[in-house]
């Protein structure tokens, strides 16, 4: 199974666990679009609709979302029934063909790494935007805690899924780095912004569990392994308080398109 496909077997469970964007963020990418109401939005990789409901709650309700996984475009289509200029098509965004490019602004939420090469990806959009169009890629960071909670969760994984191990993670500015250079490369696009955002979420033991359910590299995980470290994981929570905060962070790719 690929990293992409995991997140479709668990869609409620995404939906309800995943943390959510933070409402500046939305206001941030309006406000460098500059897009009216009833502008043309292409989202990829909805999802459950996170981000798709960010833009409704502001009035921007011109979607097309292009999502991969079955189970998480009849989600989504249900969850927005009621709004009828939102599209949900059920395909990969490499091969979805659209007849004209007139999206003036391109979104996607914590997805668009999972589109190979990524110069493909960068491209297709590219061809997609109408002219001055703007992108506004984003992804939910792992940061990691040094809380002594979370330095006896690391020595879990350190056992049962050590490729897991948290310490091993690129950190913020490694991503900023790394996407900011793939954002720019081939000259498509052009006055970048980069926006962090940070904030820390409460989660009981199970909910902790939860949330880790709906990762795709714990999701690809053999079962009794995922299981073993989960049960480790609740352990460790439960015996030390019950809930853990968790830091999170969120950075935000803005661009425009070089016509």
């Amino acid at each position: 199974m690929e990293l992409r496909d995991t997140f479709n077997q668990v869609a409620k469970e995404y939906d309800k666990f995943r943390p959510k964007y933070p409402s500046q963020l939305f206001t941030d990418i309006l406000e460098y679009a500059c897009i009216k109401q009833n502008d043309d939005i292409l989202e990829i990789g909805c999802g459950t609709g996170q981000a798709t409901q960010g833009f409704i709650e502001l009035g921007y309700r011109n979607l097309t979302c292009i999502e991969l996984g079955q189970n998480l475009a009849e989600f989504t289509r249900e969850k927005f029934k009621d709004e009828t200029s939102l599209r949900v098509i059920h395909s990969s965004f490499e091969t979805w063909q659209n007849d004209k490019s007139h999206f003036k602004l391109a979104i996607s939420g914590t997805a668009f790494h999972f589109i190979q090469p990524q110069e493909v990806g960068y491209r297709k959009v590219f061809d997609l935007l109408s002219s001055q169009g703007s992108i506004a890629f984003f992804w939910t960071i792992h940061v990691p805690s040094s809380d002594a909670t979370f330095n006896l969760i690391r020595e879990c994984y350190r056992v049962y899924a050590p490729q897991l191990d948290d310490s091993k993670n690129m950190t913020m500015a490694q991503v900023i780095d790394e996407r900011s250079a793939l954002t720019l490369q081939d000259g498509l696009f052009k006055d970048l912004e980069v926006k962090q955002y940070s904030w820390n979420d409460a989660y009981t033991s199970d909910e902790y569990i939860s949330l880790l359910n709906t990762n795709s590299r714990h999701r690809v995980l053999p079962e009794d392994v995922r299981s073993d470290l989960f049960s480790g994981i609740k352990k460790i929570i439960d015996q030390n308080g019950g809930t853990v905060i968790k830091p999170q962070a969120v950075a935000l790719f803005l661009a425009r398109k070089n016509d």
